[in-house]
């Protein structure tokens, strides 16, 4: 009684936002299926050649009374996404988690940090990146993916404000309750997901998953302590986002506690 659904929910993003802490989470509700892999379908034209039922192929079996829910978190900064997922479903539901953008930025720093060490690769201090010739470089790809404004703008030309639900993704790691059942409501579910779902890892200095009667933890790659940045590029940082954080709560009707 099992069948392939294209996703009736989509997480597009953003990168380091929380993303893989919200799939975990969703998917101890019994209503819900997540697909297992990123699949960059709607942002990655070789994946998009291929089709629509190449991209259902990759869903998860769902019962009927399932939502499918996959996550790109690429789709938020793609200008290709908005369009692409509007024609597959005009009346999608989307998820957008979001973080501080400058803590976003040093988050994407230290993700790549560690890829590059791993792989044996040279790397740069976080300063000598975002500081080119003594002025912050605006050009740096994480500080471009943190101009949440600039992307929502395209998103809005496509899709209603009451289709997208921002979820704080400070809060989500502090406090996940409160912020899932914001998600359980928007996607019209019943209420299932309980607070004896989480339990805080002292080790981690995060909430860890308690369903069905196991226990699991995010990848260690989640949580990577942060670089230690210095205080003059970290106000630059600021400065430099809060018009455009300004802009972003204008847009959503929603303001954060963001620098």
């Amino acid at each position: 009684g099992t069948s392939r659904q294209i996703p009736q929910t989509i997480i597009i993003g953003v990168r380091k936002g929380g993303t893989r802490a919200l799939l975990e989470m969703l998917d101890i509700h019994p209503n819900i299926v997540v697909a297992a892999t990123e699949v960059h379908f709607f942002d990655w034209d070789e994946n998009y050649v291929k089709g629509i039922e190449w991209y259902r192929n990759l869903m998860p079996f769902s019962y009927g009374n399932q939502i499918t829910i996959e996550k790109t978190p690429g789709y938020f900064t793609s200008p290709q996404a908005p369009g692409r997922i509007h024609d597959m479903n005009s009346s999608i539901k989307l998820l957008l988690i979001l973080r501080d953008p400058t803590e976003r930025v040093i988050s994407d720093y230290t993700q790549v940090y560690y890829n590059r060490i791993e792989s044996h690769k040279p790397v740069q201090l976080f300063e000598d990146i975002v500081i080119k010739n003594g002025v912050l470089n605006t050009k740096y790809k994480a500080i471009q993916r943190s101009l949440y404004d600039v992307h929502m703008e395209k998103w809005l030309k496509h899709f209603s404000l009451d289709q997208i639900h921002i979820v704080d993704g400070n809060t989500l790691i502090k406090d996940p309750l409160p912020e899932l059942q914001k998600v359980e409501r928007f996607l019209n579910l019943p209420s299932r997901i309980m607070s004896s779902n989480f339990y805080f890892n002292q080790t981690k200095g995060f909430y860890c998953i308690r369903s069905d009667g196991r226990e699991r933890c995010l990848h260690e790659s989640k949580g990577r302590p942060h670089p230690l940045v210095n205080s003059t590029v970290l106000e630059l940082l600021y400065s430099y986002f809060r018009e455009h954080n300004a802009k972003f709560y204008r847009m959503v009707n929603h303001s954060f506690d963001w620098h």
